[in-house]
């Protein structure tokens, strides 16, 4: 895999495939800029060298082509205040206005492309819609970790027209943190495991189980296990058909030594919402009629000790309805604890999604080791899943 520090981009106009997935508000400014902000240093790197960057990504899930609140002209003002260079806008991502704009860019000027997912072609992984998109550059820069497990033309399947196929710097971080991990863990290492479904994770649990020390679990999927110990969990989010999984999960960690913690209190509301009604119960004993938001007092300091006594730390997932300021306290003391830890010299990976979420809006994304761009990605690349994005830059 070549990297982008191997590679002279002069004279070259790089085709860069960026994940400028960002949420914006009604007005469409930009609400998070940790994805833009992530892309800065492999742009520059780009500009510097005295090559042209020609910037692809998609935006949300646009369902029947074009729509404004999908527009990467929304992220245009930002690119021009941070790169300080002339920034262009092409109105369509293929087509005539693309390629005019492509080959008219001069060296350092950047070209911005509108949303990939415009067309149905991008996620279908379409080679003809591929081949459009390369054509316009003569280096293909892969920086998109956030969909590299995803086999869309952009993020695989355009790698096949190019000689040179460059792995960019979120990409070479994202990997490089990711096998720090996995392979290269300072103990105690602790695994902090939240959100709703244990369907969702439990590849990536049964792969932890062989790299543990703890196992911390939070969130929604706790109820699941506590419904295997015959816990009464009111109208909590749980998944009983999957029952059976938990209890060999518990079972599968006992066998390997790994020292699972679960809640040992909830903090449980009569309503979905952040006003409702709150009160604090022991594991297991939730009323009919009410559902678990958040984790206790009791679990919020078990949890800090583990964390805090750790040297190794991989989070996640939130441990509760954290987009709830009311029941928020729990994942933002795991938040508080990981900090500490690092501090204390721990290694800490926060596996993007609602985890980095939660430690950017407690201003935390600078003192942690690194907050990935990829929860998704990085899970599937955990589970030891091949990502089409990475075996691309390979081949």
């Amino acid at each position: 895999m070549i990297t982008l520090d191997q590679f002279n981009f002069s004279g070259k106009k790089a085709c860069v495939r960026v994940d400028f997935n960002v949420p914006l508000d009604k007005s469409f400014n930009i609400t998070d800029d940790t994805r833009l902000k992530a892309t800065i240093p492999t742009i520059n790197k780009i500009l510097k060298d005295g090559g042209s960057a020609i910037l692809m990504s998609h935006l949300g899930r646009p369902k029947e082509g074009p729509e404004e609140k999908y527009s990467l002209k929304h992220v245009l003002n930002y690119l021009k205040d941070t790169f300080k260079t002339t920034v262009h806008f092409a109105t369509d991502c293929i087509g005539q206005d693309a390629a005019d704009l492509a080959k008219a860019l001069k060296p350092v000027e950047i070209l911005l492309l509108e949303n990939l997912r415009f067309y149905k072609q991008e996620e279908k992984g379409d080679e003809e819609f591929a081949k459009k998109l390369a054509s316009l550059g003569d280096v293909w820069v892969n920086d998109a970790f956030g969909t590299a497990h995803r086999a869309h033309a952009s993020t695989a399947v355009m790698g096949k027209f190019f000689k040179d196929k460059v792995c960019g710097y979120v990409m070479q971080a994202e990997l490089d943190n990711a096998n720090k991990v996995l392979n290269k863990s300072e103990k105690p290492f602790t695994a902090i495991m939240g959100g709703s479904k244990i369907s969702d994770k439990i590849l990536i649990i049964e792969k932890l189980l062989d790299k543990v020390d703890n196992l911390i679990i939070g969130g929604g999927m706790t109820y699941t296990f506590v419904l295997a110990e015959g816990g009464k969990i009111g109208k909590s989010i749980s998944e009983p058909d999957k029952v059976e999984l938990a209890k060999e999960l518990v079972q599968k960690a006992k066998a390997k030594g790994v020292k699972l913690f679960f809640p040992e209190d909830n903090v449980v509301a009569d309503d979905f919402n952040n006003n409702a009604n709150k009160k604090t119960v022991s594991k297991g004993e939730i009323p009919d009629g009410w559902e678990g938001l958040d984790i206790g007092p009791k679990s919020v300091e078990k949890f800090k000790q583990v964390v805090e006594g750790s040297k190794t730390i991989l989070w996640n997932g939130p441990m509760g309805v954290f987009e709830f300021p009311n029941f928020a306290t729990g994942t933002n003391a795991i938040a508080d604890s990981v900090v500490k830890a690092t501090e204390n010299g721990a290694f800490s990976l926060i596996g993007g999604g609602d985890s980095a979420s939660a430690i950017n809006n407690a201003g935390y994304g600078d003192k942690v080791s690194y907050v990935s761009t990829g929860g998704g990605a990085l899970l599937e690349y955990m589970e030891g899943k091949v990502l089409p994005g990475v075996a691309a830059l390979d081949e």
